[in-house]
């Protein structure tokens, strides 16, 4: 059976690197697989024993070879048999910081004084609603 093939989105799926098919396809039309080097547009493009793929998973880009092709979405342990990593996952970016770590000090939501003097630079009372 040397031309066994699958669908990339569905061998995506088996070997869990995402958790619905949705998501694979996703993946795949979003630009962040290449097979064998080639970018990949499409879902539906076929994988074999012994392609490489290049996946970019949030800041990380891994490396695998295709091993096996599964015929179902099993455990972890047999989903990790599907596929052997060429490379260490790699860091393409620091994950971006939460929005209250980029803040200066002391910004926050502004006091009750603050807030008066603001009304009061843009010319509105105190009593509107």
């Amino acid at each position: 059976m040397a031309d066994e093939t699958l669908r990339l989105d569905k061998w995506l799926w088996h070997a869990r690197f995402r958790k619905t098919r949705g998501l694979a396809q996703a993946l795949c039309t979003g630009g962040h697989v290449r097979l064998n080097g080639t970018p990949v547009a499409k879902a539906s493009v076929a994988v074999r024993p012994g392609d490489d793929l290049e996946l970019i998973l949030g800041p990380y880009r891994r490396r695998v070879r295709v091993v096996a092709l599964g015929t179902r979405r099993g455990p972890a342990p047999e989903a990790q048999a599907l596929y052997e990593e060429t490379a260490p996952p790699e860091r393409l970016h620091d994950p971006v910081m939460a929005p209250t770590l980029l803040r200066a000090a002391g910004s926050g939501r502004p006091t009750k004084r603050d807030r008066r003097a603001m009304d009061r630079l843009r010319g509105r009372s105190g009593d509107e609603g």
